[in-house]
């Protein structure tokens, strides 16, 4: 069971709480800037720091940090960034307690559930964006070989999730943007996913209706109150796909972000409605679209849809460009996961991908 703290000023008990010696430091780039890095450099702990790896991981960048938590033998981790961060952390607490070490991290070990203890290392996560919610989540990114390879396992949830609102008021206005409209989609995506249980459907109407509560407050007046349920927002989002996981906007989205160099929460976010308005097409009469549409504020799908898109506008956040239409239709409807695709409540083939990805591109 996860716990999840409020405020910076409670890092110093938490750490006391864990009883670390020696704590474990995986910070990124925007570290040196956040405003509660003073709060984080006085607590009371030993630090050992590791911040050599890319925005977008690789399994060279975790075992480095790897060899560095063994050498210095650290007793705790303290994960404090974006999703990056919380992933490297995650793969290097799976690699130091699974038997089968890193090799656990790369293919085909990566694709099944380590035994580790994960008691013996606790482990606090930090996020520094709204949106990710990768503080709540078993999963972690990395890639091996220039392969996306997706970590799953339920030892590498953080213990502690620790949310600050503060470190939002300094992000930069784009990735507030992006990591806002990534977690409105979690919270849609998990709502309709197959794996959808009661619970996870409890954490995405309550990620949904803050989103909708505080997203123009948050994004266009930089107001504190509205930034922390925002963060709530995102902290439910991923609660909910931990349980559920994403559905077809996800899958579609990664090779629009490498494809077109567009971060992760805007690519899912141009996905989302074009895959929406299809499944209304050819499922009207499922009932979890209409109390989506609810939560967003709106009387109908067809509707929500509608507003969804001109959210997009009001963020001013486009659709991708093609510059070469048919050979990038022909990558982007061949790149799609079909075991992500299966969470999707209904099919999308090759050549409906296709399609979808003709709407998507202006």
């Amino acid at each position: 069971m996860q716990n999840i703290i409020q405020g910076i000023d409670k890092l110093q008990d938490l750490v006391r709480t864990i009883g670390s010696r020696k704590l474990f430091m995986v910070i990124d780039s925007s570290y040196p800037f956040l405003n509660i890095k003073d709060r984080i450099e006085g607590i009371n702990v030993t630090k050992v720091c590791f911040s050599d790896f890319r925005p977008n991981p690789l399994y060279e960048d975790v075992c480095k940090g790897i060899d560095l938590f063994l050498k210095e033998e650290c007793d705790a981790i303290l994960a404090v960034g974006g999703g990056s961060s919380i992933d490297v952390a995650k793969c290097i607490k799976l690699a130091v307690l699974a038997r089968e070490g890193r090799e656990g991290l790369i293919p085909p070990l990566v694709s099944k559930r380590l035994d580790m203890d994960g008691s013996r290392i606790p482990f606090i996560a930090i996020p520094t964006t709204a949106g990710t919610g990768s503080e709540s989540t078993h999963n972690a990114v990395m890639y091996y070989q220039g392969s996306k390879q997706t970590v799953t396992n339920d030892g590498v949830l953080p213990d502690y999730a620790l949310l600050e609102p503060k470190v939002l008021a300094t992000l930069p206005l784009y990735q507030k943007k992006c990591t806002m409209m990534d977690a409105l989609c979690q919270g849609i995506e998990s709502w309709w996913s197959v794996n959808a249980t009661d619970e996870s459907r409890d954490f995405s109407r309550t990620a949904v209706q803050l989103i909708t509560r505080y997203w123009r407050s948050y994004i266009f007046e930089n107001e504190p109150y509205s930034a922390s349920q925002i963060m709530i927002a995102a902290n439910y989002a991923g609660r909910a796909i931990n349980i559920s996981a994403t559905t077809a906007a996800h899958a579609m989205s990664y090779k629009i972000t490498s494809l077109y160099n567009l971060p992760h929460g805007h690519a899912v976010a141009v996905c989302l409605p074009v895959i929406w308005e299809f499944m209304l097409d050819v499922r009207p009469e499922m009932e979890v679209f209409g109390q989506i549409s609810q939560a967003l504020g709106y009387e109908s799908p067809r509707k929500a849809v509608a507003g969804f898109r001109e959210m997009m506008k009001d963020l001013e956040l486009p659709q991708p460009v093609a510059s070469n239409r048919e050979l990038e239709l022909d990558v982007l409807s061949k790149s799609v996961n079909p075991v992500r695709m299966k969470n999707n409540p209904v099919l999308i083939d090759e050549a409906t991908a296709w399609k979808l990805y003709n709407q998507i591109l202006s």
